[in-house]
């Protein structure tokens, strides 16, 4: 059977948008449209797991020398796509957000 080959392309310094807009196309090439806020949501916290997994051999705690030795950089790629989908999955512009909250922020006192 021949396996489809992605077409996406991220061009060279994308945008926070461009991003989230690579994440829409890549979830409708590779036919998860369908999956649910929960399931994306089930994911997300699955690599962040991995995530939190890869951490752990990466500041050398102990870890068991059997188990998968995820790569921290990839797990936190994962931590990101899934990210971006809960957003394209709620409407949210990202880095609009990330200025709103930003704002109210910036008038917090911080000790």
């Amino acid at each position: 059977m021949d396996k489809k080959r992605s077409t996406l392309f991220l061009k060279e310094h994308p945008t926070l948008q461009d991003f989230q807009q690579y994440v829409s196309d890549l979830v409708k090439e590779r036919g998860f449209q369908d999956e649910s806020i929960s399931e994306i949501f089930m994911l997300l916290i699955e690599e962040i797991g991995e995530m939190a997994k890869a951490t752990r051999k990466y500041v050398g705690l102990k870890t068991d020398n059997n188990s998968y030795k995820p790569d921290l950089e990839l797990e936190i790629a994962d931590v990101f796509i899934y990210f971006l989908d809960i957003c394209n999955h709620f409407g949210i512009d990202l880095e609009q957000a990330f200025r709103k909250k930003e704002e109210i922020n910036k008038k917090r006192v911080w000790k």
